[in-house]
């Protein structure tokens, strides 16, 4: 009898401490602290909690944060912040998932960058990182990508889709050489085509196809 109530105490406090280390990571995300992100999601791989409910507490929190900037309750900053702090932790929640061989369902796989000439950073950490939240794999390339930088990671990762951005009208023109670059490479037909940023309109994606 004694042995069991002991279990049932261990098991008890576990699920107390899952809790508690969850909440503190939503915390840290709704709290724009990056170092503090870090540190619980560290937690989460030290007290062997299913990291797959650490990533979904965290879209809850960016999802949270996402509502309020819709709403207009919440600004650019804000967003900026909490995209921050969850790209902190999402690299030490993602090593444990493939560690502990967790299966969270992917909708598909995203290469996303932002063009050659362009060294914009925010919209695209943005995109990427509500994208992960809403369960696709990211592979963030960064800033300043050229066309063959973009082939390469689409190879390697299998993308289903690709995801460019630029924030000015003189690297535009880039979007549509990448899409050129692809299409030599017989790989136009293979992706879905994400383009944006504050230099892209519609008439503009159109007309690169």
């Amino acid at each position: 009898g004694n042995r069991g109530h002991l279990s049932y105490l261990l098991d008890k406090r576990g699920q107390e401490m899952s809790v508690e280390v969850l909440n503190n990571l939503k915390k840290a995300i709704i709290e724009y602290d990056s170092e503090g992100a870090a540190s619980w999601a560290r937690k989460v791989v030290q007290e062997r909690i299913d990291p797959t409910k650490a990533l979904e507490a965290m879209t809850v929190a960016i999802r949270q944060i996402g509502d309020g900037f819709s709403k207009g309750e919440l600004f650019l900053p804000d967003l900026v912040g909490a995209a921050d702090a969850m790209s902190a932790a999402i690299p030490i929640i993602e090593e444990e998932i493939k560690q502990v061989g967790a299966k969270r369902e992917s909708l598909g796989t995203v290469v996303i960058g932002t063009v050659y000439g362009d060294i914009h950073t925010i919209g695209k950490t943005m995109v990427a990182t509500l994208l992960q939240a809403d369960g696709f794999v990211v592979k963030d390339l960064g800033i300043n990508v050229t066309a063959d930088s973009f082939v390469a990671g689409i190879k390697q990762f299998s993308a289903d889709i690709l995801a460019m951005s630029s924030l000015m009208t003189t690297t535009a023109p880039e979007q549509r050489k990448v899409i050129e670059t692809l299409k030599q490479e017989e790989l136009r037909s293979k992706v879905k085509m994400r383009v944006g940023g504050g230099a892209i309109t519609q008439e503009f994606a159109d007309s690169i196809g």
